[in-house]
């Protein structure tokens, strides 16, 4: 069956209590400043795993139980309750998260068996753009959908201003503490502001234009490609050197992943570029003294690492990937902090953007981004009805217009041991990528979510 969604309710869901007169205005911090301020998109599925109720009764206690447990949480994390001001600034005005509650006679299984990414795009509050937010925008929305059978999904988009993955996975955890009465809370901490302070000489349309070979927007096509631990473990094994012994399963999918879209960009345009890749490295555990998990903000750096024609061996792709993760250290992060943080993120922005329009004057280059969600806790989400089922990243519909026209974002599987690759090429190159025998030796393309 077709999913459609019809709309029940619209509604805002503000914080149980009000906050406090000097919380009102939340000032974001230099890191927020220069990432991207599009939303974080999630969807997460959940069966329906009573017994002894009917579906009506599921879905009203289900509503209420939401609403009143987000209420309680905004009071926590209520930046995320207010509206976007400017681009420096959140207006804590209390005035609610965007609340959508929709329908449909589909069965939730009959929805996530095949998934279709244009379709999963109903389970959002709103269209998905990348574009940035504007004054009086809001800085999340929620969408809880309803099926036939009593499950649900619950559509959730952040700001990215405000939140990076791991901070997303906190509120969501946050939320699903409270409804299921967890006898401990996740508490935000709102520090990282003061940490690495905020500067309004700072331009993101000139960091935009630096970089403006690295987002380039153009149309993509979306394919989940999927790893099972086993595949994991064999790669990990073949991974394995003297440089690096230990690789971490991220490392060795994102490795091979590059390694084939290298030899997809090469098939369709015939020739062999540099290829750069970013990949988000999380440093609230890289730093000294570390941020908590539940540290909001972004709190993350983009990792670039170089691979060039002649060599493209896993063994080297996954030392150099190490290389250039293991630079964003405690050290790193220390120099972003303070009065001097700008003038040092300045300079690191600089001898970047130097070494990249030196190689591409010369060679020409190919750019691909890596967004990491793997260990955030999404599959941890329970509000009390167990934990998801399937969680999807889908942030696009299908062909489509995106800044990222060549990424990963990578998540766990539900078993924990594996990763769901959503990869993002144009057509020609997708199709070449689904021709990988190497790729397709370790992983299955858009393989059913119920298995």
């Amino acid at each position: 069956m077709k999913l459609e969604v019809e709309i029940i309710s619209k509604e805002c869901i503000k914080p149980s209590s009000p906050t406090p007169p000097n919380l009102k205005t939340y000032k974001l911090s230099l890191l927020d400043q220069v990432h991207l301020s599009i939303y974080i998109p999630v969807i997460l599925f959940y069966p329906n795993q009573s017994t002894n109720q009917t579906v009506v009764d599921i879905i009203s206690q289900r509503s209420h139980l939401l609403k009143q447990s987000l209420s309680e949480n905004l009071t926590l994390f209520y930046p995320l309750a207010g509206k976007v001001k400017d681009e420096l600034t959140i207006d804590c005005n209390d005035e609610g998260v965007f609340y959508l509650e929709g329908y449909s006679n589909c069965h939730l299984v009959d929805c996530i068996r095949e998934p279709d990414v244009v379709s999963l795009q109903q389970l959002f509050p709103q269209a998905m753009t990348f574009q940035d937010p504007v004054e009086g925008d809001y800085v999340a929305l929620i969408k809880v959908t309803s099926f036939a059978c009593g499950g649900f999904a619950i559509g959730v988009l952040v700001c990215h201003m405000v939140a990076d993955g791991t901070a997303f996975s906190a509120f969501l955890n946050g939320w699903a503490a409270i409804a299921r009465k967890a006898p401990e809370l996740v508490y935000p901490n709102f520090d990282a502001p003061s940490i690495f302070p905020q500067n309004d000489a700072f331009s993101k349309e000139a960091a935009k234009t630096t970089f403006s070979n690295a987002f380039k927007a153009g149309r993509c096509v979306i394919r989940r490609v999927v790893f099972d631990g086993s595949a994991v473990a064999s790669l990990k094994a073949k991974a394995t050197s003297s440089s690096v012994p230990n690789p971490t399963r991220v490392e060795v999918v994102s490795a091979l992943l590059w390694k084939s879209i290298m030899t997809a960009l090469k098939a369709t345009s015939g020739v062999q570029k540099p290829n750069y890749l970013t990949h988000s490295v999380n440093f609230r555990r890289r730093a000294d003294p570390q941020f908590t998990d539940s540290s909001m903000g972004n709190l993350f750096w983009g990792a670039g690492a170089l691979c060039t024609a002649e060599e493209t061996d896993l063994v080297y792709m996954v030392s150099k990937l190490r290389e250039a993760i293991m630079k964003v250290n405690a050290d790193f992060v220390k120099s972003l902090q303070g009065e001097g943080g700008f003038s040092n993120l300045c300079e690191v922005m600089k001898a970047t953007a130097e070494e990249l329009s030196s190689i591409e004057s010369s060679f020409g280059m190919n750019f691909i981004a890596v967004s990491s969600w793997c260990n955030f806790g999404f599959y941890d989400i329970d509000f009390g009805w167990g934990k998801p089922m399937w969680v999807s990243s889908v942030g696009s519909s299908g062909d489509t217009e995106s800044v990222f026209p060549t990424s990963l974002i990578l998540m766990d599987t539900r078993s924990g041991d594996g990763v769901e690759a959503w990869v993002s090429l144009n057509k020609e190159e997708m199709n070449a990528l689904a021709q990988d025998s190497e790729l397709l030796a370790f992983a299955s393309l858009d393989p059913s979510p119920l298995k």
